[in-house]
């Protein structure tokens, strides 16, 4: 069986203290506290800014041995300057990212819808993406997401691949399963998976937004999921998957979690 780090986007929201967290344990603990349940966290506040060199060195101390970071790359480099003359933005960010020592793991590069005033079509979008992954530094995993449906095809998953980016696969309300996608070509880019479990944020936060307890029965499609990656382990002899899960998924990450790790362990 491939190597399986499955945790939560981000370590704290509304509602976890009391239901995830132990009631009266302080803030400054829950990191130690969720690191002793799950062996890996995808950071989601690195997507607004670097981090302080300070707060990385925290995270690193207060994780066991053993423990990944995966980490959102600055909304300033794929937002903002959307991949161009942000060398020096990169360099910085990951300098800091240095800091987890051996507990650093991969590195999302996460982009939003692009319409046509950004790019008209795949091809322009491709020839930025391009040239910035040939300047990529060696000895770091990093994995990217898109969503635009139309873009994943061959030709992006290729590119990819001849750079060892993972392409994040998602579960996304506008965007396709990896088993709905049409065009059937292989999804995997690196020697890792990196899988996000996003859920509807627009729908499920006209329900809650407290993240307290599970809104949405996500049971069947985290059989699916299980499935499909059961098939990848075979199939393209898959050794290590990254797995995230969302509040927005099904209302409370841990849960989450939980019920895609019974699934797997079934």
């Amino acid at each position: 069986m491939p190597e399986l780090r499955i945790g939560t986007s981000a370590f704290t929201a509304s509602g976890w203290e009391g239901t995830f967290y132990p009631p009266g344990l302080k803030p400054a603990d829950y990191l130690s506290y969720y690191a002793a349940k799950f062996n890996t966290v995808e950071l989601d506040n690195t997507f607004y800014r670097a981090p302080a060199l300070s707060t990385v060195k925290g995270w690193a101390a207060k994780t066991p041995p053993g423990f990944l970071f995966a980490a959102k790359i600055p909304q300033v480099i794929t937002h903002e300057k959307v991949l161009v003359d942000c060398e020096d933005d990169l360099c910085h960010f990951l300098k800091t990212m240095d800091a987890l020592g051996e507990k650093l793991g991969p590195l999302l590069f996460q982009f939003g819808y692009f319409n046509k005033s950004k790019f008209k079509s795949a091809l322009e979008f491709l020839a930025v993406l391009k040239p910035f992954l040939k300047k990529l530094p060696s000895g770091y995993q990093f994995a990217l997401e898109i969503r635009n449906k139309a873009w994943l095809d061959p030709r992006f998953a290729d590119l990819l691949r001849e750079h060892r980016v993972a392409l994040a696969l998602i579960d996304q309300s506008w965007m396709p399963r990896p088993w709905e996608i049409p065009t059937k070509f292989n999804l995997f880019t690196a020697e890792f998976a990196y899988v996000r479990w996003l859920g509807d944020r627009k729908g499920i936060e006209e329900q809650t937004k407290s993240w307290d307890k599970v809104i949405v029965n996500r049971t069947r499609d985290l059989k699916s999921w299980a499935d499909f990656l059961r098939s990848a382990v075979t199939n393209v002899k898959l050794l290590k998957i990254f797995a995230f899960a969302n509040n927005h998924y099904a209302g409370h990450a841990p849960a989450t979690v939980n019920t895609f790790l019974d699934i797997w362990n079934s």
